[in-house]
């Protein structure tokens, strides 16, 4: 049984109508990559997964079906980094970091893992009292993706998450990604416009085409696919 499970899925923003019968499954501990350019319908993908658009179709979570509030998905363990990262520039680095333990009533096992997170990237903690807002680029994703790991997700949704960051950091962001991955199980779906490194974290990727589904294959397999990478991802 797949974690996540999308048949026939349709969004709308008003009248306009985004996707078109979107199907998709994410296996558990998978990397799973949507792909396409501007306008095809990856963030109303994730959108309509997070109760956060105007939708209909059968949307599964671990085999039941998923509510239509953010909060109610949000309950089942799925984590959205929205594009832009979704930080709150007003609020300080560590009020920002804690949001991610709104949910949870497990104090220490929260604060243990405040503990691993700022072992792991030591500058959130001592700028603790620096407005979010004045953070650089990467430093935002990064407290976007750790306050992310708080929620303790089994399903992470990441839009765009290398948009407007250098090379390098985007690289060290992802590695991160993969680690929590492997080390911790968590599942991914990543919307990507960077086709190139997007298929070379994750396991399967989709491509989609004006709110529909063009084509679907193993990461490796898409990304070797001269005519594939032409065609559709643009390098």
């Amino acid at each position: 049984m797949p974690l996540l499970e999308l048949e026939d899925v349709h969004a709308r923003y008003g009248q306009v109508r985004a996707l078109h019968g979107v199907s998709i499954t994410v296996g558990e501990g998978e990397i799973v990559a949507l792909l396409g350019a501007n306008g095809a319908g990856k963030t109303t993908t994730l959108r309509s997964i997070s109760g956060m658009v105007a939708r209909s179709g059968n949307l599964l979570f671990d085999g039941k079906p998923l509510a239509r509030s953010p909060e109610g998905v949000a309950r089942r363990g799925i984590t959205h980094v929205p594009e832009g990262r979704g930080i709150f520039g007003e609020l300080t680095v560590w009020e920002n970091l804690q949001m991610g333990a709104y949910l949870r009533r497990d104090r220490k096992a929260v604060r243990d893992d405040i503990d691993q997170i700022c072992t792991e990237l030591p500058w959130l903690s001592e700028r603790r009292h620096q407005q979010a807002g004045t953070l650089s680029g990467g430093e935002q994703q990064m407290l976007a993706l750790g306050r992310a790991r708080l929620t303790r997700p089994r399903l992470i949704l990441l839009d765009e998450p290398s948009l407007g960051l250098a090379p390098l950091v985007v690289q060290s962001f992802f590695e991160v990604v993969q680690r929590l991955n492997a080390e911790d199980g968590v599942t991914v779906l990543v919307v990507e416009q960077n086709a190139s490194i997007a298929l070379d974290v994750s396991h399967r990727a989709y491509v989609l085409e004006v709110g529909r589904i063009a084509l679907t294959g193993e990461s490796v397999n898409l990304a070797k696919d001269e005519a594939i990478r032409s065609s559709y991802l643009g390098y």
